[in-house]
């Protein structure tokens, strides 16, 4: 019985620890907006742009956290928006236009 109630446990904190935080990617990626807007790395123009995209990911996990169960599609979405907007900010770091 203490083995199965161990072998219990130790599913449920690999299971917690495995699953997606996107709340907290979300904190990280606008972290890592404001630290290159104060560093010069974007114009506030990329930088609009950035915190108007972040908005939008925020509402999508609110709408998607609104029935407490999030499917896999939803995840996916949700995934595939952060994704997109690293990459976008990671070219907006690089380019060297001048404005």
């Amino acid at each position: 019985m203490k083995l199965l109630f161990a072998s219990l446990i130790t599913i449920i904190i690999a299971h917690s620890a495995h699953s997606q935080n996107f709340k907290a990617d979300l904190r990280k990626l606008n972290g890592q907006i404001e630290a290159a807007y104060k560093s010069k790395k974007l114009t506030a123009n990329e930088y609009a742009k950035l915190k108007k995209e972040r908005n939008v990911i925020e509402l999508t996990i609110d709408k998607a956290l609104a029935d407490d169960i999030l499917t896999p599609d939803e995840k996916n979405r949700i995934h595939s928006k952060i994704v997109r907007s690293r990459k976008r900010l990671a070219k907006y770091r690089t380019n060297r236009e001048i404005y």
